[in-house]
């Protein structure tokens, strides 16, 4: 196991440190830590993760939880020294799996907004984002947003996406009710590409049935994600702990290796993170 992962032997120590360094006297008095202790007695952790979001968390042939997300959700069991049970989940039910206890936290594509801050224990640092991007046939060779300019692009109404394109690049989107009409409107040449985000595009790519498209463009409108846990422990153990493996994540270097290991194109903000993060001595 890796070395910037905390040892069981050493976690007590290492985590009343961190505790007692990051929470005020009032704010531990408020601590119940319930689900965090409830984790560490019966030695195991529920996280919640997509099953239908490949590369991040998708089912394999034999029906195992896989991805991005379930290797982060198998680093956080390690360092915590307890077993992973994963539980699938979809964005109309994750922060409620996560309310109603059904999971101990989640780490499922989820945007990091100020609504669902009230509902549920983001952490920080942010864990990955999302951006605004295109997929469009290799044949065409795009190479940046200005070859969009009075071109038409295939959009799905009401995607905010669409009006940015527009303005921005004088794209003339023409939107269908659903992704999937969008997708095939781009098969049938009736755009030169389609406009949406570049975690549903990346996901779609890495799905084996668009081989002849690729996503050329630099993404833009940065969209991070949030992996949460319950809304009452963000300040205390657990949200502390997360936001620690978080740093982790980045400093290390964890996230880039993952991107690579799961064939997801490179994003310039894990990039950006780790030069943010890096241990100033290292290669010293």
């Amino acid at each position: 196991m890796r070395n910037y992962f905390i040892r069981r032997g050493a976690f007590s120590a290492a985590l009343a440190g961190l505790v007692a360094g990051s929470i005020s006297a009032t704010a531990a008095a408020e601590c119940t830590n319930e689900v965090w202790n409830n984790v560490m007695q019966r030695g195991k952790v529920v996280v919640g993760i997509k099953a239908d979001y490949k590369p991040w968390g998708f089912r394999s042939e034999d029906g195992a939880l896989i991805g991005m997300e379930a290797d982060l959700a198998k680093d956080v069991a390690d360092a915590m020294g307890v077993e992973l049970e994963l539980v699938p989940v979809q964005s109309s039910n994750r922060m409620q799996f996560l309310e109603q206890g059904k999971i101990d936290m989640m780490i499922a594509t989820m945007s990091d907004r100020p609504d669902r801050r009230k509902i549920v224990g983001i952490t920080q640092p942010n864990y990955y984002t999302s951006g605004t991007n295109v997929m469009s046939p290799k044949a065409l060779g795009l190479t940046e947003w200005e070859n969009l300019r009075d071109k038409p692009v295939c959009g799905k109404q009401g995607a905010f996406y669409n009006k940015i394109v527009s303005e921005r690049y004088g794209a003339d989107i023409i939107a269908f009710t659903g992704n999937a009409e969008a997708k095939q409107a781009l098969r049938d040449k009736k755009c030169i590409a389609w406009v949406y985000d570049d975690s549903s595009i990346m996901s779609d790519l890495a799905s084996g049935n668009y081989d002849e498209f690729e996503m050329p463009l630099a993404s833009e409108d940065d969209n991070p994600w949030g992996l949460a846990v319950p809304l009452g422990e963000r300040h205390c153990i657990f949200g502390n702990f997360m936001s620690g493996m978080t740093y982790n994540w980045h400093q290390s270097g964890r996230l880039i290796e993952l991107e690579k290991k799961w064939g997801i194109q490179a994003t310039k903000y894990l990039q950006d993170q780790h030069a943010h993060f890096v241990d100033w001595l290292a290669g010293q």
